[in-house]
């Protein structure tokens, strides 16, 4: 069972993806900032990260950057309302940029991929 970090600030968009995917059958485990992902990371050891952006006391992009900077392999999706990021430099290291969305195809696709492209799923 491959295993998922959700970083998202947000309370209920945090739920909701980890009902989803955990009814997916992924073991998910979850944090409300960059600073508890960073945590995180080297506690539950995730398969792969999906990350916010905009978050509070450390942004995505610093927290990926902190994680890539220790963990190179695990892939990271950024998860983020602002489609600006996807042409930023400082996001091109995510192995995935998806907007976020009510319809969680395109999330759940891409975590799929990136794991098969790992050989994780």
């Amino acid at each position: 069972m491959p295993k998922l970090l959700i970083v998202e600030d947000n309370p209920d968009l945090r739920t909701l993806y980890q009902e989803e995917f955990t009814d997916d059958g992924y073991d998910v485990a979850v944090a409300e900032n960059g600073q508890a992902a960073l945590m995180l990371v080297e506690s539950c050891q995730p398969d792969l990260i999906v990350m916010d952006i905009s978050m509070p006391a450390m942004d995505g992009v610093q927290t990926m950057h902190e994680i890539l900077h220790k963990h190179r392999v695990i892939p990271i999706i950024i998860n983020t309302a602002f489609p600006q990021y996807r042409d930023d430099y400082s996001t091109w290291p995510a192995n995935a940029y998806v907007l976020k969305s009510g319809d969680l195809t395109e999330l759940k696709t891409r975590v799929k991929e990136q794991l098969t492209l790992f050989n994780l799923a």
